[in-house]
């Protein structure tokens, strides 16, 4: 039986919760939080419904761009560990039906957006849910080793979207949050890539170890990860972060640059087949360093994001 008739027949029932999963709640979550940070970042006086709206509206693009992903990335999701038991490769949602809720979804979010919120926002919200589904997923994570980098630029634009939405704006310092998920990228999925790259292997796509080696590998994350800790400081000197944002990048970039050194002074990915199982965090010795970054990476980005948020709810000042 061929890959494609496999996963046409539907083995068991879907289940409401299979719909939830396609439209991959954990990321979803992470775009809601970022999007937040960058509306209440805004400074922007916005009525609490249009606010709760335009969060709705980009939590449900976000789900619209996971679902239009799983469905065209079901031949691959097929193959891997991590990703074989989504509901479309499992065979209990049709292909189909992802793609047409992929559609639905991803069209009322954006013409939501925009006659209740504003087009700017809707455009940008627009511009997101195509990069992902198709200038990423179509194109990039199947041709280029830099699919993340390049593709990193989707999973980036909550925070603006945000911004948009409150002030009808986008100005530098709502970049500055862009611009911090985006170099967060590469070091944050290399990690993963170190120890999963016999899955895309696999699967036939060119992570940057399957293309490049795992040395190499380690060595962009590294010098990405001195990219990205003076971004992260940045927002501090623009007066966006105050104090408290400081001490988190400071001393959060400080511990990301130390883990990024040991990765890069480490065997992880070298060894063949260095997972034990299906999780993220159960893995062999040579790839625990790979491991600790990734897991801390989750950490640094949500205790920037949430310094700023904090900082702006309690009405403390920046530094400039």
């Amino acid at each position: 039986m061929s890959m494609t008739s496999t996963l046409s027949q539907a083995r068991t029932p879907a289940t409401w919760q299979d719909y939830v999963r396609l439209l991959k709640p954990r990321v979803m979550s992470l775009v809601i939080f970022t999007a937040f940070t960058g509306m209440i970042a805004a400074d922007a006086p916005i009525h609490p419904l249009l606010g709760a709206v335009a969060i709705l509206c980009i939590a449900v693009g976000a789900g619209a761009s996971a679902a239009l992903n799983m469905w065209y990335d079901a031949d691959i999701d097929a193959k891997m560990r991590r990703t074989r038991s989504r509901p479309v490769p499992a065979g209990r949602v049709q292909g189909s039906d992802a793609l047409a809720l992929g559609v639905v979804l991803s069209l009322f979010s954006v013409m939501f957006m925009g006659m209740a919120v504003g087009w700017l926002a809707a455009g940008l919200l627009a511009f997101t849910i195509f990069f992902y589904a198709v200038v990423y997923t179509m194109w990039l994570k199947r041709s280029t080793a830099q699919n993340i980098v390049i593709g990193g630029l989707a999973g980036a634009l909550p925070p603006a979207i945000g911004w948009a939405a409150a002030a009808g704006t986008a100005p530098l310092d709502a970049w500055l949050l862009v611009a911090i998920i985006f170099f967060w990228t590469p070091p944050h999925f290399w990690a993963l890539s170190l120890y999963t790259s016999e899955d895309y292997e696999k699967a036939g796509v060119p992570m940057l170890p399957v293309v490049a080696g795992a040395a190499e590998t380690r060595k962009q994350i590294f010098l990405y990860s001195l990219l990205l800790v003076p971004i992260c400081i940045a927002p501090a000197l623009t007066g966006l972060g105050g104090g408290l944002y400081l001490a988190v990048s400071a001393v959060g970039g400080a511990v990301f640059l130390v883990l990024a050194w040991r990765v890069l002074r480490s065997k992880a990915g070298d060894a063949a087949k260095v997972r034990n199982d299906d999780g993220l965090y159960d893995v062999k010795a040579g790839a625990k360093d790979a491991r600790n970054l990734f897991a801390f990476s989750i950490l640094y980005l949500t205790l920037l994001f949430a310094s700023i948020l904090a900082e702006r709810l309690m009405g403390l000042p920046g530094l400039v």
